[in-house]
Parts: structure tokens; sequence; C-alpha cells
């Protein structure tokens, strides 16, 4: 069995960095296998850069730009053609008044979930965890894809505490988790979830640990934008 990393981002404290060779903020996005400690990689990227993390909070931008309670966001988060059950839902997951309410397409919510990232973009550095960001911002200059993986016992390990499920329990849920994961990424991008020519860096966790992934993400990072610490 493979040691957990039980990093938490609290206690990590970094010097902010400036891209210095872009001159503009650093972006940088995510995917990442169930499991993989995606999530805690990118808390520890943002606060490397003095940027803002964007996970989950990325459905409450996205609601707030349509409409659409979050809620009902939450519920349909990274699912492929999730819009089909809209109209059985019932009122209570839009706002009274929206203009969508009539209107609303099939990639009407992808598109609203897109312009809130390119929202929060345009504002400053920011590190973006899946929802196929590295795709919504493919023609800016000053982002970088990053995919995070790791080997599935490892995986296995993290789910089965977070979940609080047996070892079997946990492979069937990463299975079906990251199936319905693939298959939002492929159909909105045209590209392949986890290829590596789908990212500028795939890297597994499992082997060095967190952290130390984190440190070896940082630094690509850094030298693919020439960024210069600053105290």
């Amino acid at each position: 069995m493979e040691q957990q990393d039980n990093y938490s981002a609290q206690q990590v404290h970094r010097n902010s960095s400036s891209c210095e060779g872009v001159g503009k903020p650093i972006i940088v996005c995510v995917g990442r296998q169930l499991g993989s400690g995606g999530h805690d990689i990118a808390r520890m990227l943002a606060m490397d850069f003095n940027a803002k993390y964007y996970d989950r909070e990325l459905l409450n931008l996205a609601a707030k730009e349509s409409g659409f309670s979050e809620k009902f966001f939450e519920q349909n988060d990274e699912k492929k053609g999730f819009i089909k059950g809209l109209f059985n839902l019932g009122s209570p997951h839009v706002n009274s008044g929206s203009v969508y309410n009539s209107s609303i397409s099939q990639e009407s919510l992808f598109k609203f979930q897109s312009d809130a990232i390119l929202k929060a973009a345009d504002e400053g550095s920011c590190v973006f965890v899946g929802r196929c960001a590295d795709y919504v911002l493919r023609e800016r200059k000053n982002v970088v894809s990053i995919f995070i993986t790791a080997s599935m016992e490892f995986r296995i390990q993290q789910v089965m505490v977070k979940q609080q499920i047996d070892h079997a329990a946990a492979h069937k849920f990463i299975e079906q988790r990251e199936n319905k994961r693939a298959a939002f990424y492929n159909y909105y991008t045209g590209k392949k979830w986890g290829a590596a020519e789908s990212y500028d860096l795939c890297i597994d966790a499992s082997i060095l640990g967190l952290q130390a992934t984190e440190s070896l993400i940082a630094d690509f990072i850094r030298k693919r934008f020439a960024v210069v610490h600053s105290s």
C-alpha cells in the first residue's frame, strides 16, 4: 500500500511569483484522475503563484451568469449532455424571470460555465480544476495545462478514506465517475481526456507524493513563463 500524502494547504507558505516572461497573469488548468490528489496539488499551485483557486467555485459564478441556481450546476457538474433533464426538474432550479427559461439549448450550461472561466481569467492569476478550462482558454498565451494521474492502488486508498467505503466499492466509484468525466471532456473539447497530447504536462503524483509533485510542476511553470520570484 502506498502511503497517503497528508498535505494541508494551510501548512505551506511560499513566496509569490510574477509572470515576467509573458507580462500577464498565470493561468493554470489542472485535469486530474479521481483520487490522484489533483485538488490538493491545485491548491498548492494557487498558493505558490498567488493565484485564485477555482473548482466548485466556478459553479457559483456560472449560476450568477446564467440565472440558474447553483444547485442545478452542482447536480450536473462535468456531465455530458446534462441539459436533457432540465424541464423535468421544475422551476426551483431556475431563478424567476430568467431569460433562458424557454430558449435553453444543449450547450447552454457549458457556455455559462465557460463564460465564468473566461471572466475569472480576465481578473488575474488563477488555477482552474477540471471543467474543460484548458479548452475554454486555449487561445490565451499565458495558460498552462497539467494532468495529474496516479496509480490505481494509490487512488483507491484515497477514495476509501474519503468516501468511507471498501476496496471494491472504491474501485467501482472511480471507474463510474471517471467515465462520466472523460465523456464530458471528450465531448466538449474534441480531445481525449488524460491523453498526453491533450496537455502541456502529465505527471504521476503517486511516485513522488503530492508536495514533491507540486514542486516539480511549479518549477515547470516558472521555466515555461520565465517567472521570477518576488518576496
